[in-house]
């Protein structure tokens, strides 16, 4: 029977086999279905393929969809930094441990709790696990030390989200594609995020979902102003050439006009000449610009909420109170849950290779110190002292 700590199950009630959190589970292969040659779906993509691509992710095979997300990170600008305003906006709030008691076992818990949050790199590595904000979830691998008996996640390291799947029956638990198929995720080795941007499966439920329409309809924009400026960017070339030109003429001013969009010089007979017509295309190319930043706008709104912190015009859909960009509630919601991955996937871990089982476990909180209004408070200062109220 394998090595196991005795006493100790997961959420599932599985034992916990020390021997299997000493080997990385899902490392990567050169062969076989975890390699880091990616797929490129966003290329050619159309409105029937990204349909097919979407349809078949729900159905069980989501790598083709994992995939596109992951071109449209690197290949959408605005999707890119308003995708990563969101995530940094979390990593970088502030993180504090609440033991589960005041007993002596308690605090010592909560601070095994910190030595693991306060690691250089823990910040970067949130950034990994929040990776599930665009794709609806993310599954990292805890590298556990053990060099001097302890165990200590050295580092959370990021697995590709293509190389996941979901049972097929409850679409909910993360399974790892492997060679002879999909298999579970061994217990006290992953810290599965799933980010709740909306109800329902976790694969339906990240942002790029929402976003894959608006990126593929702003691609088309973006290649027909390409081709518009292409086209009309630049004055017509007119070669004009006598009657009794002859053919070597004309060939010798044809390209002459040519070179002339190339190398920006050219010599010509005198008895030919050279005219430049400037394109009247008043309004027509404003089309293309208003357009991608409508499209651009839509995802402002669905990553931050709101788009008054990247639009350059002035009222806009600025909703609620924002925090550096992100809405306030948009951060808190993306605290909490963050906040509940790692108390299931890290904290209870932690503690229960460390000093066993607990009854009750410390708490990572994550989010902003509470700010008192001061205007607020000096208002009602100056309104109660009238009436006796003691300042100082």
């Amino acid at each position: 029977m394998a090595d196991v700590f005795k006493g100790l199950v997961d959420q599932y009630g599985r034992p916990i086999e020390k021997a299997a959190l000493k080997v990385e589970q899902a490392a990567p292969t050169s062969t076989g279905v975890r390699r880091h040659d990616a797929l490129h779906p966003a290329a050619g993509l159309t409105p029937g393929r990204l349909a097919r691509i979407l349809r078949e992710s729900i159905d069980g095979d989501p790598e083709a969809y994992l995939a596109l997300a992951e071109d449209m990170e690197e290949r959408d600008l605005h999707y890119a930094g308003v995708l990563g305003v969101r995530k940094r906006q979390v990593s970088r709030l502030e993180i504090t441990v609440e033991a589960g008691g005041e007993d002596a076992e308690s605090v010592a818990a909560a601070q095994l709790v910190r030595d693991v949050i306060e690691r250089d790199g823990f910040a970067d590595e949130l950034i990994d696990v929040l990776d599930a904000v665009g794709k609806g979830f993310s599954c990292s691998e805890i590298i556990w030390d053990t060099s001097e008996g302890q165990w200590m996640p050295k580092r959370l390291a990021w697995r590709d989200p293509r190389w996941f799947k979901f049972d097929r029956i409850d679409g909910e638990t993360p399974l790892l594609r492997d060679v002879g198929g999909p298999v579970p995720l061994n217990p006290y080795q992953w810290v599965f995020h799933k980010a709740k941007a909306k109800s329902g499966l976790p694969i339906r439920g990240g942002l790029a979902r929402a976003a894959a329409w608006t990126f593929l309809f702003k691609s088309f924009t973006v290649k027909d102003w390409a081709i518009f400026c292409e086209a009309y960017g630049q004055p017509l070339r007119l070669g004009k050439y006598d009657a009794g030109a002859s053919e070597r003429d004309k060939e010798v001013l044809l390209e002459a006009v040519s070179n002339i969009g190339v190398d920006y010089a050219a010599i010509v007979p005198t008895s030919m000449a050279v005219e430049f017509i400037k394109a009247d295309i008043a309004g027509s190319h404003e089309l293309y610009e208003k357009r991608a930043d409508w499209l651009d706008r839509q995802v402002s709104k669905v990553v931050l909420g709101q788009t008054a912190t990247t639009d350059a015009i002035a009222g806009g859909h600025a909703v609620g109170k924002t925090h550096d960009g992100v809405r306030e509630d948009i951060e808190e919601a993306d605290a909490r849950q963050l906040a509940g991955s790692l108390n299931r996937d890290l904290v209870r871990p932690v503690v229960d290779l460390n000093r066993g089982p607990q009854k009750k476990y410390p708490r990572i909180c994550i989010g902003r110190p509470d700010e008192q209004d001061v205007d607020a408070l000096v208002k009602n200062v100056v309104q109660l002292v009238p009436f006796g109220l003691p300042v100082g």
